[in-house]
C-alpha cells in the first residue's frame, strides 16, 4: 500500500550553502592509455567534475530538465540522508534537500535514484521504501514498498500508460552476518524475489502504488546473488541486472520484462572489476548501446555493447573518474551537450559529466538519429 500526502502536510525544506565547482577543459581530445591487464582504451576529458563532498558518499545520480531548459542532477548521499542538486550544465551545487528520519521528505540511506516526467522516484535502504517527490519543489507525494521491500538498492521505472508507470526495484536482502560481521547471501532456493515490482498510478486522488510480484532465478548461472543496478529496454523486452558478487561474477543478467531469466549473460569476459551503473541510449532507429560501468577503485571503465545484439562495442575512461556507483544519461540535447551527457559518480565524494560527442568519437560510434 502507498501513503499519500497532502501539500499542506508537508515541510518543506531550506537550500542549504552552495559549494564551489572545480571546472574542467572539457576539451574533445582523447589519448591511448593502458590500464589494468592488457587492455589499452581511450581515455575522454571530464567536461565538469563538482565539489568534492566526502562526507556525503554520494551514490546515483537522475537527471531532470526544468520548464526553462536547465538541467538539475539530483544524486542521494547515502550517508547524510539528503539529496543533492548540481547543475547539469557546469556541475555547480545548487541546494540539498531533505533530512535523516522517516517523514515524508526525510530519508535513511537514500540509494536509488530516478526521474521520469515531472516525479523523482528515490529508494532508502534503510527506511525499507520508496519515496515518490515531485520536480522542481521536491515536494513529497507517496511511500511505498515496506511491506515487501528488506534491503533495497536500486531501481527503474517506466512508463506504461496516462500518468502510469512500472517500478522495477532491486533487494538485496541477505541471510545473517559471518563472525566478521560480513553479509550471508541466502541460498539458491532463497533469491527468488530479488527485483520488486509496482505498478503506479497518479490520479485526482494522489499517487496510487500497488504491488505486481517478485522475481529471481534460482538457477546457478542466472541467480541474482548481489544487485543494486538495473535498466530496461522496453522494445527489446529485456532487462539488463548487475551482479555485484564479485566472489562469483562480473557480468550483467539478462532477464525479460516479465522477470524471466533468458538464459543469458554479458559482460565477463570484459569487466575486471564490479559491474555496476546501467544507463541505455536508444536512436529513432531502434538502434542504440546499453552503457555499463566497471567500478575500479582507481580508475571506473565505462563498456558499451550493442542495444540489439548485445555485443561488446567498446570502453572508455575519463583522465580522473573512479569508484563509480551509479550512472545516468541524459539524452536530450542542451546548449552545453547538443548530443546529450553521462554523468557518473566519482569516488563516493561527487560527479564528473561526460559529453556524449567525445564518447562516440573515441569508440567511433555511427550517427544515432534523434
Amino acid at each position: 500500500m502507498s501513503r499519500m500526502f497532502t501539500k499542506s502536510a508537508v515541510r518543506r525544506l531550506a537550500p542549504l550553502t552552495v559549494a564551489v565547482t572545480i571546472a574542467l577543459a572539457g576539451c574533445s581530445s582523447v589519448a591511448e592509455r593502458s590500464t589494468t591487464g592488457d587492455r589499452a582504451i581511450p581515455v575522454i576529458d571530464e567536461a565538469f567534475i563538482t565539489a568534492l563532498t566526502p562526507d556525503h558518499n554520494i551514490d546515483s545520480p537522475a537527471a531532470w530538465t526544468a520548464p526553462n531548459g536547465a538541467v538539475q542532477v539530483i544524486a542521494t548521499a547515502k550517508a547524510t540522508d539528503v539529496l543533492v542538486v548540481y547543475d547539469g550544465a557546469t556541475g555547480a551545487t545548487l541546494r540539498q534537500v531533505g533530512s535523516t528520519g522517516t517523514a515524508p521528505g526525510q530519508f535513511d540511506r537514500p540509494n536509488g535514484v530516478a526521474v521520469i516526467d515531472d516525479l523523482l522516484f528515490v529508494v532508502e535502504r534503510d527506511n525499507r521504501r520508496v519515496q515518490v517527490m515531485s520536480l522542481p519543489d521536491f515536494q513529497p507525494l507517496a511511500i511505498f514498498g515496506s511491506d515487501e521491500l528488506v534491503k533495497p538498492y536500486g531501481l527503474w521505472v517506466r512508463e506504461t500508460g496516462q500518468d502510469a508507470y512500472e517500478l522495477y526495484v532491486s533487494d538485496s536482502y541477505v541471510a545473517g552476518e559471518d563472525a566478521d560481521g560480513e553479509d550471508i547471501l541466502p541460498p539458491l532456493s532463497e533469491l527468488n524475489a530479488r527485483i520488486k515490482r509496482y505498478a503506479v498510478q497518479i490520479d485526482s486522488n494522489g499517487v496510487n502504488a500497488r504491488f505486481i510480484n517478485a522475481f529471481g532465478d534460482t538457477s546457478p548461472k542466472g541467480a541474482l546473488r548481489v544487485v543494486e543496478s538495473l535498466w530496461g529496454d522496453v522494445d527489446n523486452n529485456r532487462l539488463l541486472i548487475a551482479e555485484e558478487d564479485e566472489t562469483y561474477a562480473n557480468e550483467l543478467k539478462v532477464y525479460d520484462l516479465a522477470g524471466r531469466w533468458v538464459g543469458q549473460t554479458i559482460g565477463s569476459d570484459v569487466f575486471q572489476a564490479q559491474s555496476e551503473g546501467i544507463m541505455l541510449r536508444t536512436c529513432a532507429d531502434g538502434s542504440g548501446w546499453w552503457i555499463t560501468t566497471e567500478q575500479g577503485k582507481g580508475q571506473t571503465v565505462f563498456h558499451l555493447f550493442d542495444r540489439k545484439t548485445l555485443q561488446h562495442v567498446g570502453a572508455a575512461t575519463g583522465r580522473m573518474v573512479a569508484n563509480t556507483d551509479g550512472i545516468w544519461l541524459h539524452q536530450a540535447p542542451t546548449a552545453t551537450f547538443p548530443d546529450g551527457v553521462l554523468y557518473a559518480v566519482h569516488d563516493d565524494q561527487g560527479m564528473v559529466a561526460f559529453d556524449w560527442r567525445h564518447i562516440a568519437s573515441a569508440l567511433s560510434l555511427p550517427a544515432c538519429p534523434q
